[in-house]
């Protein structure tokens, strides 16, 4: 265990696949950290790691990649929800491919899912203790808007944690962890630009223009926590892994074979900075 370091896991839907090939390989190399803070897919691949399951985000992916519960329009219409929640948050986890709960509340590694309260306007950082539990948190944090309901827990209202602290570097600051392991799913030199989807969202959740408002500013805070990240990486406090290449992979993909090449271009980038990652780890700065 590596004293004040946290992973920092940007989201980006079923293109967060990259980062389960990076954390498959950690879990290889025994490469564990004090703390992981965790965006919509961020967190769903984050948990899996800290219960030790190499493999499980793949698995899920691509062998339901096609079951009409797990992903699908059909799912939309008829629940609200783009990514059937039953399936997965109950039927994948505790039937087809059961979760070691045990093993993730076992773990030394705090987990924190990011997530944006709707009324506010601003991230919340949920540290997670039990899944049975709180596994609400993860569920809020990967409701992508209008493609998701609003995911209510003990009360306030939630949606996709990337909408107001994509890349929650700033937060592990905050807490006290010095060196932080960034992972993200876009390569080098992308810049977030203002959405298009900006008059939908206004629409749909008029109720809540605070959220509209982070919405609209997105982009500028997900720039400047580049920015950060990019800072913290020149004075030997962060450690940033992104797609080497850039590979055609949706927030919402469909094909099979493009979501097993985005994990393996992350496992083979985390393979080859090893030796990097490792000597950062080490380097008491």
């Amino acid at each position: 265990m590596n004293i004040h370091t946290a992973l920092v896991l940007e989201g980006g839907g079923v293109r967060g696949i990259y980062t389960a090939g990076v954390l498959d390989c950690f879990l290889e190399e025994h490469i564990k950290t004090d703390a992981l803070f965790g965006v919509s897919a961020g967190i769903v691949n984050g948990i899996n790691y800290i219960s030790g399951q190499k493999g499980r985000s793949l698995n899920v992916n691509t062998k339901y990649l096609k079951d009409k519960r797990y992903l699908s329009f059909r799912s939309l219409i008829t629940t609200g929800d783009i990514f059937g929640v039953d399936f997965c948050y109950n039927v994948l986890p505790n039937k087809l491919l059961p979760y070691d709960y045990e093993a993730f509340q076992n773990s030394r590694t705090a987990c924190y899912a990011v997530v944006s309260n709707l009324i506010t306007g601003q991230p919340e950082y949920k540290l997670l203790k039990d899944l049975h539990r709180d596994l609400g948190y993860v569920r809020a944090s990967a409701s992508l808007p209008l493609l998701s309901r609003i995911v209510t827990v003990n009360g306030s209202p939630y949606l996709d944690g990337g909408i107001c602290d994509s890349i929650p570097l700033a937060a592990s600051l905050r807490r006290g962890y010095r060196k932080n392991i960034v992972i993200l799913t876009r390569p080098k030199n992308y810049q977030k630009t203002p959405s298009r989807m900006l008059s939908a969202v206004a629409g749909t959740y008029r109720n809540y223009p605070n959220f509209v408002e982070a919405y609209r500013t997105r982009h500028i805070r997900y720039n400047h926590a580049l920015e950060l990240a990019k800072q913290q990486k020149a004075q030997g406090k962060a450690f940033i892994l992104q797609p080497s290449q850039t590979l055609k992979v949706s927030r919402l993909e469909k094909n099979p074979e493009r979501i097993r090449a985005m994990y393996r271009l992350g496992y083979r980038d985390a393979k080859k900075a090893l030796p990097e990652l490792k000597q950062f780890l080490q380097d008491r700065t």
